[in-house]
């Protein structure tokens, strides 16, 4: 089954570069953005937007999954969430520390005045 894009779980975001990034707020979606698990247990149907014809400027075209093995492109998406999610505490810790040295304390790093 493809993305369920009517799951109240779903979410996208485009990018100015025109990338899309489509996911499972839920993480329960282990082939993202190419596929839900047939029988997901959390499917909800979104119900703000029941009925609603969505215009072609919603959602771009997702591109074609890979033609890999199911298990073999799982575990490529799960590596990748390792790399990204193993850079985040790195990062934080650069901006703070850039904060610190500009004497920027007591804000949020997100929440920045420059």
């Amino acid at each position: 089954m493809s993305m369920r894009e009517e799951c109240k779980h779903f979410q996208s975001r485009t990018y100015d570069s025109g990338e899309a990034a489509r996911f499972c707020v839920l993480d329960l979606a282990p082939e993202a953005p190419w596929r839900c698990p047939d029988d997901c247990p959390s499917y909800a149907p979104r119900m703000a937007d029941v009925g609603w014809d969505h215009g072609s400027l919603i959602e771009p075209k997702l591109e074609t999954m890979p033609d890999v093995p199911v298990d073999e492109a799982a575990s490529l998406l799960d590596h990748a969430e390792d790399i990204v999610n193993a850079a985040g505490p790195e990062i934080v810790a650069e901006v703070r520390k850039e904060d610190e040295l500009q004497g920027r304390t007591g804000r949020h790093w997100w929440n920045r005045k420059r």
